[in-house]
């Protein structure tokens, strides 16, 4: 099955409503917003993130953590100078699940579309 637009959906989608399907370690508001300024940058600095988001540091690690221990992110420290740094980057399986997130989205879309104002 695909979405609207030709975007595959997960098998299993087909035979539940979507909304089941959600993923909480990636739905949730904060690290899907992480997951996704990390898919557009490719490898983003732990500060941009924090400005981006509005969150304070220790927020946003809290979130971090939670998508690290998920195995959805990659954290690297290093340094730029002589200042500590944190970049966060994208697993394969972070991507495979934001896609799977997207695509799970566009069925509900669509869903609450095709209902029209009912």
């Amino acid at each position: 099955m695909t979405d609207p637009a030709g975007t595959p959906v997960p098998e299993e989608a087909e035979s539940q409503h979507p909304v089941t399907g959600l993923d909480d370690v990636v739905h949730q508001r904060v690290r899907l917003g992480i997951l996704t300024i990390v898919h557009e940058a490719r490898r983003v600095e732990f500060g941009y993130l924090r400005t981006q988001l509005r969150l304070t540091a220790g927020n946003l690690s809290q979130h971090i953590g939670v998508l690290e221990a998920a195995g959805l992110v990659q954290v690297e420290k290093g340094y730029a100078g002589k200042r500590g740094r944190t970049w966060i980057t994208l697993t394969a399986a972070g991507h495979a699940a934001l896609a799977d997130e997207m695509a799970r989205l566009k069925v509900l879309i669509a869903r609450v579309e095709t209902a029209g104002g009912q």
